[in-house]
């Protein structure tokens, strides 16, 4: 199967290129760097000429207000092209919980994303998955100081990268969803736990204080960020990530 992975030299898309290509399948790794940009069109026609899948793992350079253009723009670009050149199957990354968070200008940009994708010509899959524990320190620096990290109580149910990766290459050589698939890893922790467990991790002796209004993730109400029942969950816990 040929399998273009547009964003694929990032932190998602350069695993599922690696794991699609030593699976037996063709994928193709674009990106800005290699030509192939969603954003202004450049390279996408010839980046999806006799693709069998197209997945799109690009992400808005911004979580505010600009971003819904952004995905706007991309989506479009994408699935204009992929219909042209005849490719069955289209594949995006969205977040658990995506649609229960309107506060949040990214989260309805990124809601938009699959409304658009849901409405194109391209037989289609989604999959969500909940916050990468590769993110976990940035969270943390968004509201933090030389003496305390302020986090909300946020319920998350964080996965490794990995185990993301595999979940959307996996879906990419199936059958076209028509939906949605959850994924998420095997534990939920409030987010203030989860910040204290990864300062002891790093020896890091900040001390996290509980502050409901403190970063992206207060706009989310108590569960919204907690995968549903249906969700696959993947087998990589936290602190077992952590020790490696």
């Amino acid at each position: 199967m040929k399998i273009a992975v547009i964003g694929g030299t990032g932190l998602i898309g350069s695993q599922v290129v690696r794991l699609l290509n030593g699976s037996g399948h063709e994928a193709t790794p674009h990106s800005p760097s290699t030509g192939v940009d969603l954003l202004t069109g450049q390279g996408v026609p010839e980046a999806l000429t006799g693709a069998d899948v197209v997945v799109n793992l690009t992400n808005s350079p911004t979580f505010d207000e600009a971003s819904p253009a952004y995905f706007r723009t991309t989506m479009d670009t994408m699935l204009t092209a992929a219909a042209q050149a005849g490719v069955g199957h289209a594949v995006i990354l969205s977040i658990v919980g995506v649609d229960q968070v309107p506060d949040l200008a990214y989260y309805r940009a990124k809601v938009l994303q699959e409304d658009i994708l849901k409405a194109g010509p391209v037989p289609y899959s989604i999959v969500r998955a909940t916050q990468f524990f590769e993110f976990v320190d940035a969270v943390l620096s968004w509201t933090a100081d030389e003496n305390t990290v302020r986090l909300p109580a946020t319920r998350v149910q964080p996965m490794a990268s990995a185990d993301v990766a595999r979940a959307v290459a996996d879906v990419s050589v199936g059958a076209p969803l028509r939906g949605i698939r959850n994924v998420a890893g095997p534990e939920v922790f409030p987010l203030d736990e989860l910040g204290r467990i990864t300062l002891a991790a790093r020896g890091d002796r900040r001390t996290v204080v509980t502050d409901d209004s403190a970063g992206m993730f207060a706009a989310a109400p108590r569960d919204a960020l907690v995968a549903p029942e249906d969700a696959v969950i993947a087998g990589t816990s936290y602190r077992e990530w952590l020790a490696r």
